[in-house]
């Protein structure tokens, strides 16, 4: 009799868990490369996108979705756990950080509730975790290999419009082969944006974009088919997304429109929507950022939201309050590093640059290569270059940067300096020294010490969250913003050099370079005592200073001793300084050399070619 009431009470369960399962969506993510919203749904009429035009006709198109960075390996690290890379440590491109031991990414949740989770087939984290994520992870990982009435969670990505489409010819040729000539354009009657040259090679590239972007549309045609051929279209929530802006000079890497404003578009069975989400054909202006992903999945399959997840979500039950602002950061994007923060809202767009001495187009290497990039450099050889254009050749930047998207959607004019918009300005910079401080954004730290405390601490999370932090990250955030403020600042950034943080140190002596007069005795004194400080960093930093005050060959042992040292990031930074001083490292060439032999990072050889080859007056690489 027990035997029998066990069995009954087994089927139960399992019948009630059969229907919990069953009445949860499948949710389906199409996610492309390096595209913005040059869509036919989103108003553009050069487009050829008729699948995704009809996604939107049969779902919600969102017209202020942005990613938070304008690369793809930061971002994809908060796509997947819902959370800032800048508060997790993964914001330096190709870096390998690990999560804090409570933190889940997005498919493990799922899985723990019977979803099948599968990813074809890029992850590009940025992190490293003891937890397998995906149930497959493949180029032939797909939802129809799941158990029978098991819901699933499956993302598929399009490689074919990344920026190497772009740039190389086979590629190109290879992604768009099976276009009809009724689906190619024609580069003449295509309108270029007003930073790039007015070039055949440029519209070349222009239109290569285009193409590439109608062959992914023909990618998603094939997803959506397979899935109302399966009978499973209405059990499936499908998310359509790109990961950034278009893989082209001034978008990718950047934190502008061109570079974080995406497509987004989501389509709801009428059984799944809660309330009027969902409904056909609708237009959505809430600003979404790419963090927001993850918490809405979850609230769509009826899970708890964890507190922790930053990101907010925008579908399901019991949503909060509408996003403000949507915010963005660059860090080290491949071998150059350029901090930058970025606020925006439905309007306006505010930009910090904490490293304004640095130009918009740091030499680095993969962007160097592409065509468009190529032409930007020819014209500025040319001084042919369009008013629109200079903006952007400028070898500085300003510190803070306003745009008025309604007037300027190109964001070509800095209001930042306009007595008009001063109370927008101040508005959006105390957003962001609030989201800095709120999200502990550990990007203003040295990526070496960033690495050394990892392991103190057991996660570049942690770094920020000790009982001596709050007051440090206004010491740290000050101090990084007096760096760059004029030389009034000098005195304070002189107190800043014998703080107790490294971290402070470090933009305390990097201010000291870039303000300091070459005769400021104190100056002078102060950095010569930092090229013994215990941080590497700063005892780099202070190199640094020392050549821009006209004392280069007081920081050749630091430089030369960084340069072949164990610290890798160490290396690229003592590199980098090298390749800044220009023709005063030419006692160093030798040394140079030296860096690419056996040199396991590939960003290293590539500052120290660079340095190289401009010292050497020469377009041959070194290596």
């Amino acid at each position: 009799m027990k035997r029998i009431v066990l069995i009954a009470f087994f089927f139960v369960i399992f019948e009630e868990v059969t229907e919990v399962l069953a009445n949860r969506p499948n949710i389906l993510w199409l996610s492309a490369e390096d595209i913005s919203p040059h869509i036919g749904c989103y108003g553009d009429n050069n487009a050829i996108t008729p699948n995704l035009d009809r996604l939107a006709r049969q779902g919600v198109m969102y017209t202020n979705a942005f990613t938070t960075a304008g690369v793809c390996a930061p971002c994809r690290s908060g796509i997947i756990t819902g959370m800032y890379q800048t508060t997790l440590g993964t914001h330096h491109m190709r870096c390998n950080a690990k999560l804090p031991k409570f933190l889940k990414p997005l498919p493990i949740f799922l899985r723990e509730e019977g979803y099948y989770c599968t990813n074809n087939s890029k992850t590009d984290y940025q992190f490293s975790s003891t937890n397998q994520i995906w149930d497959a992870s493949s180029s032939k990982a797909h939802w129809k290999n799941r158990s029978s009435d098991q819901p699933f969670f499956s993302v598929f990505n399009f490689t074919g419009c990344h920026e190497s489409g772009i740039a190389s010819n086979t590629k190109y040729r290879s992604v768009t082969k099976n276009l009809k000539q009724a689906k190619r354009q024609d580069p003449l009657e295509l309108k270029l944006p007003p930073y790039y040259p007015d070039t055949p090679i440029v519209r070349e590239d222009w239109k290569r974009n285009y193409e590439l972007i109608t062959a992914m549309d023909e990618w998603v045609g094939e997803h959506l088919r397979a899935l109302k051929a399966s009978g499973e279209a209405d059990n499936t929530i499908v998310f359509f997304f790109s990961d950034h802006g278009v893989g082209l000079p001034r978008a990718k890497r950047w934190l502008y429109d061109s570079g974080t404003h995406i497509p987004l578009i989501v389509r709801i069975p009428n059984f799944f929507r809660v309330s009027t989400q969902g409904v056909p054909g609708t237009l959505d202006q809430q600003l979404v950022s790419s963090i927001d992903l993850a918490p809405t999945v979850l609230k769509l399959a009826g899970i708890d939201v964890p507190d922790y997840m930053q990101g907010r979500a925008f579908l399901g039950k019991q949503l909060k309050v509408n996003r403000e602002y949507v915010f963005g950061a660059r860090d080290r994007m491949d071998e150059r590093y350029d901090i930058i923060r970025m606020v925006r809202d439905k309007r306006f767009r505010y930009i910090r640059n904490y490293e304004p001495l640095k130009p918009y187009y740091q030499y680095m290497n993969t962007p160097e290569k592409g065509a468009t990039m190529k032409e930007i450099r020819r014209s500025e050889k040319s001084d042919n270059l369009p008013l629109a254009a200079r903006l952007f050749s400028a070898k500085k930047k300003p510190i803070e940067e306003l745009y008025d998207l309604k007037s300027d959607p190109h964001e070509i004019c800095n209001l930042s300096n306009d007595p008009n918009h001063i109370q927008q300005l101040k508005k959006m910079r105390q957003a962001h020294y609030k989201w800095v401080r709120e999200t502990r954004d550990i990007g203003l730290i040295p990526e070496p010490e960033i690495v050394k405390r990892e392991l103190v601490y057991g996660s570049r999370y942690e770094i920020l969250r000790q009982k001596n932090s709050p007051n440090m990250i206004v010491r740290l955030g000050e101090t990084a913003a007096l760096a760059s403020s004029g030389k009034d600042a000098l005195p304070l950034l002189l107190i800043a050099t014998r703080d107790v943080d490294a971290a402070v140190r470090y933009w305390g002596v990097i201010g000291i370079g870039n303000i300091a007069p070459k005769k400021s005795v104190n100056a002078l004194l102060v950095t010569r005592k930092l090229l013994r400080d215990s941080s590497l960093s700063v005892r780099v930093a202070a190199s640094r200073a020392l050549s821009r005050m006209g004392k280069p060959q007081e920081s050749f042992p630091v430089l030369k001793n960084a340069l072949t040292g164990p610290d890798q990031w160490a290396r690229l930074q003592a590199a980098i300084v090298l390749d800044e001083m220009e023709e005063q490292a030419r006692p160093l060439i030798s040394e140079l050399k030296k860096a690419l032999i056996n040199q396991p990072n590939k960003y290293i050889v590539r500052v120290a070619n660079r340095a190289l080859n401009d010292l050497l007056n020469t377009d041959k690489q070194v290596r």
